[in-house]
């Protein structure tokens, strides 16, 4: 049963940023956004009475990464039952079938932004002025800006108007090596073009921390909420729905 939620006045407004498809440099397959990422996250905003828009950079139709669809022959996200239930509704599939664009939206309206991450957003996010510019802004506003997954890749060079990093003096987290490394030997081969903890660990003047493998983990620092993988976009979503209230 659904929990009671008394709204007063406005609702909260969240932005679900997805990638928008693309291909891996490295492997050569089709990449998108992680359903998890999106799902638990999405179920966390709107049982607190949240209004959650899903959009793209681009707009259009997204894709997800064929491992965390739980109908997918794999298996490898049987478990998702969220997922699976998001997926078999035809209001919700819909959400991802056509999505906004960035420039279509009144960025002002959102008192959050959520990165979610997958494989797309390692080639799609990491190299889009748009999304890092995105999360500079909700941050100078003083509104929440949230990244998990692969999709924390933004950071490590996403940068404020005064030019200094969005994580400088910021502790923060995204996925790890070792997650890396338990990837590439389930599929055999290197993924990634590159891999956010060693990158991070270059970056002075900020610390990145990780936790065991595939275990929740969400970090909040100040306006600045992050995720490690895919089983922290739950944990991110109720950080950002304790920064923001009910």
């Amino acid at each position: 049963m659904p929990a009671t939620v008394d709204v007063h006045g406005r609702p909260r407004r969240v932005l679900m940023l997805a990638s928008n498809p693309a291909v891996s440099p490295v492997t050569g397959w089709p990449i998108g956004f992680w359903w998890a990422e999106l799902t638990h996250p999405y179920w966390e905003f709107t049982e607190a009475g949240y209004e959650v828009t899903i959009a793209s950079p681009d707009g259009g139709a997204l894709v997800a990464d064929s491992w965390s669809d739980p109908r997918d022959d794999s298996g490898y996200s049987a478990h998702d039952l969220l997922s699976l239930g998001f997926v078999s509704s035809d209001a919700h599939r819909a959400l991802v079938e056509s999505t906004p664009a960035l420039a279509d939206l009144d960025l002002d309206s959102f008192d959050a932004v959520f990165l979610v991450g997958g494989q797309g957003p390692m080639v799609t996010f990491r190299s889009d002025d748009r999304v890092k510019q995105l999360v500079a802004r909700l941050l100078e506003s003083g509104r929440i800006a949230a990244v998990v997954c692969h999709a924390t890749c933004v950071l490590l060079d996403a940068t404020l108007s005064t030019g200094e990093l969005v994580v400088a003096g910021r502790t923060w987290t995204g996925f790890a090596n070792s997650e890396e490394d338990t990837a590439d030997a389930f599929v055999g081969q290197r993924i990634q073009p590159f891999r956010i903890e060693d990158e991070a660990h270059a970056l002075s003047g900020t610390t990145f921390i990780v936790q065991g493998a595939f275990r929740a983990h969400a970090v909040r620092d100040g306006d600045l909420i992050t995720g490690q993988q895919q089983y922290s976009g739950a944990a991110a979503a109720r950080l950002v729905i304790e920064a923001l209230g009910r």
